[in-house]
């Protein structure tokens, strides 16, 4: 059928393989929020901030509702939030979040895509100081970052860092005032949808990299994105 069939047939794939990445990690955080209070978003603020992050992902209505109901069941499933840090290429740090119902298997796999891409594992806390706990909100809006931040501020909210870029804001707070800074941006400016709604780990600095460095840690990263039990992988590297 020719090359272009099969470059269109493996991005087909690619697609695929992300998506079903995303729905996994987005069904287990919403399972696991929903496991640990009442399984409705509107007396549940873990669940409700779960979901929410996840649809900014654009994971679909179906999917959450799915994770929601296997809540509701009296079989639960065994899952633990373990953290892995370590370092890739040219000494950036890592830091790895998995949800699993099997720590050996999900030890064993990040440990081989660190060995197999350059990098290497290391003790808790090895990695961790580089990065800071944020809460982060982007959405589109035509008001200036300057006039969201002083609305924020003078409802007493801890505002660490603002930017725009065209038409899209990024708010970055205090992790202790993530959700009320998110209903001041819905109740006052009017914003529904966001292109991002979480408490974060960014790095404090960055590490610039060769080009071929940036090859090699994008690699890593994408092997440690691709394991069935992590959830999230943080980075200082700048790609």
């Amino acid at each position: 059928m020719g090359r272009a069939h099969e470059v269109r047939a493996k991005k087909i794939a690619e697609t695929n393989a992300a998506k079903s990445s995303l729905y996994n990690r987005a069904s287990k955080e919403i399972y696991l929020a929903a496991k640990s209070g009442v399984p409705d978003p509107n007396e549940n603020l873990a669940l409700r901030s779960a979901i929410e992050k996840w649809k900014a992902q654009h994971v679909t209505r179906d999917v959450i509702d799915r994770a929601i109901e296997k809540a509701k069941s009296k079989d639960a499933a065994a899952y633990v939030n373990v953290r892995y840090e370590g370092f890739g290429p040219a000494g950036v740090a890592v830091m790895v979040d998995a949800l699993t119902d099997n720590e050996k298997r999900a030890y064993s796999a990040i440990r081989a895509a660190f060995s197999h891409h350059g990098g290497n594992i290391g003790n808790s806390g090895c990695a961790a100081f580089n990065f800071t706990y944020m809460g982060v909100i982007s959405f589109d809006t035509d008001k200036s970052a300057e006039e969201i931040v002083d609305d924020l501020i003078l409802n007493d909210i801890d505002v660490q860092n603002a930017d725009k870029e065209e038409s899209n804001v990024e708010i970055q707070v205090s992790p202790k005032d993530f959700e009320k800074a998110k209903e001041e941006v819905e109740k006052t400016f009017g914003v529904s949808e966001f292109t991002e709604a979480e408490v974060t780990y960014l790095p404090s600095a960055t590490v610039d990299l060769s080009d071929e460095d940036k090859e090699k840690v994008q690699n890593l990263l994408d092997a440690l994105n691709g394991i069935e039990d992590v959830q999230a992988v943080y980075h200082n590297a700048n790609l």
